[in-house]
């Protein structure tokens, strides 16, 4: 009887630590995800909280209305948020400023896809599927496709 019991607080301990190791790893990744893509892309915040939360190998993928795919490299969209910001110094607006619903985080090891909404003004503009890699600097983001709403 001993035994059994002392295994049963084994395991719901193990349970607990893994619990709280993985709701860690989610937190860390939508701080990556607030700091470098929303606060950082789309609402033109800091250049290098972006550099830091996307992998220079990173890709967003688009899909033209020609059935083509897209590429478009971080280092473009990094360019492009540098121009936006030489015309607004301060970043977006507040009534502008884009936000994000997240809808799931699945973690599998140093894998993770973060299933993400982006609201501005109050209407939803994108769904993004965003994949992240743990590399020994933490998570970043190497990849996006995304819905585009009307």
């Amino acid at each position: 009887m001993k035994r059994t019991a002392l295994l049963l607080i084994m395991v719901v301990f193990a349970f607990d630590t893994f619990a709280s190791d993985s709701e860690k790893e989610k937190e860390n990744i939508q701080q990556v995800i607030q700091s470098a893509y929303i606060d950082g892309i789309h609402n033109l915040g800091d250049v290098e909280d972006i550099r830091k939360g996307f992998h220079p190998g990173f890709n967003l993928l688009g899909m033209n209305d020609n059935n083509m795919l897209t590429r478009f490299p971080i280092y473009s969209w990094i360019e492009s948020v540098e121009r936006r910001k030489e015309q607004n110094p301060e970043g977006r607006p507040e009534e502008e400023k884009t936000t994000c619903k997240y809808n799931s985080i699945d973690v599998t090891g140093h894998a993770a896809q973060a299933e993400i909404e982006l609201y501005r003004k109050g209407k939803k503009i994108f769904t993004d599927y965003l994949q992240l890699y743990k590399f020994k600097e933490g998570w970043r983001i190497v990849s996006k496709i995304y819905h585009r709403h009307e």
